[in-house]
C-alpha cells in the first residue's frame, strides 16, 4: 500500500513560479521512479517530468524542460518540482506518480502503479 499527496498548489501569475512536493508514504522504498503529470479541462493527461530514486536519470517533456526542474530526496520518499516563468497554459491539475522496474520510458503513464490526487496550479496571464 503506497499514499502519495501533492501540495503546493496555487494561483500565480504570469512570469512567477510555484515549488510542487510529493510525499510517498506506506512503506520502505529503494529502486522507483517518481514522476508528474499534469491535465487541463477538456485535454489528455500530460507527462511533465520523471527521476528515479537515485536523482538521476531526469527526463522532460519539451514544453516545460527550460523552466521546470524535478528533484528528489529519497530519505523521505518526496519527489520536487520546482516550476519557473510559468505561463497560462501551464494551468492544470497536477498529479504524482510512482512506479517500480519497467521497460516503458518515464513518460508512460502505464508503468506508474500509484498516484495522487492532485494540486491545481492556476496561472494567470
Amino acid at each position: 500500500q503506497v499514499q502519495l499527496v501533492e501540495s503546493g498548489g496555487g494561483l500565480v501569475q504570469a512570469g512567477g513560479s510555484l515549488r510542487l512536493s510529493c510525499a510517498a508514504s506506506g512503506r520502505t522504498f529503494s529502486n522507483y521512479v517518481m514522476g508528474w503529470f499534469r491535465q487541463a479541462p477538456g485535454k489528455e493527461r500530460e507527462f511533465v517530468a520523471g527521476i528515479s530514486s537515485s536523482g538521476a536519470g531526469t527526463h522532460y517533456a519539451g514544453s516545460v524542460k527550460d523552466r521546470f526542474t524535478i528533484s528528489s530526496n529519497n530519505a523521505k520518499n518526496t519527489v520536487y518540482l520546482q516550476m519557473n516563468s510559468l505561463k497560462p497554459e501551464d494551468t492544470a491539475l497536477y498529479y504524482c506518480a510512482l512506479g517500480g522496474v519497467s521497460n516503458y520510458g518515464y513518460s508512460t503513464s502505464r508503468r506508474y502503479d500509484y498516484w495522487g490526487q492532485g494540486t491545481q496550479v492556476t496561472v494567470s496571464s
